[in-house]
């Protein structure tokens, strides 16, 4: 096959791996693909059987090998940024008067969000609360 073809067919496989959700599978074929493109363009591909072995070699080696590396690492990248465990410490601003150990509402980052005093006197609406743990939607929070 010429080796545009097989440059068009790697850049439509990466084409729907961006379509598809999250499993990483089309993309090492539209890798592959552009690999056996490269080859054939150097004069290097030889017969078209050869080409297509070429291509399904290098496709299933990659995902076997190299898929559980992409996702460790995208997960990583991913989980880095997002993660309740990262507003404990921040202020949060009440919008219910909250008696000890009940629930109301606060605003914390622009969302409101479900708030329970760990304080032994009641929290008024408006008051700043710094966030000592999180459970599940639930802020514990204490007087700033």
């Amino acid at each position: 096959m010429a080796w545009w073809i097989w440059l068009l067919l790697g850049l439509g496989l990466l084409a729907a791996e961006m379509l598809t959700p999250g499993g990483f599978f089309v993309l090492f074929f539209g890798l592959a693909a552009l690999v056996v493109g490269a080859v054939v363009y150097v004069g290097l591909g030889g017969p078209d059987w050869f080409q297509w072995l070429l291509f399904s070699t290098l496709s299933i080696v990659s995902v076997l090998f190299l898929r559980s590396r992409v996702l460790a690492w995208f997960q990583s990248r991913q989980g880095s940024t997002v993660g309740t465990e990262t507003l404990v410490g921040e202020v949060a601003t009440l919008h219910d008067d909250i008696a000890p150990g009940t629930v109301g509402k606060a605003e914390l980052r622009g969302t409101s969000w479900n708030v329970r005093s760990r304080d032994a006197a009641p929290l008024r609406r408006g008051q700043r609360c710094r966030v000592q743990r999180v459970e599940g939607l639930t802020l514990w929070v204490t007087a700033e």
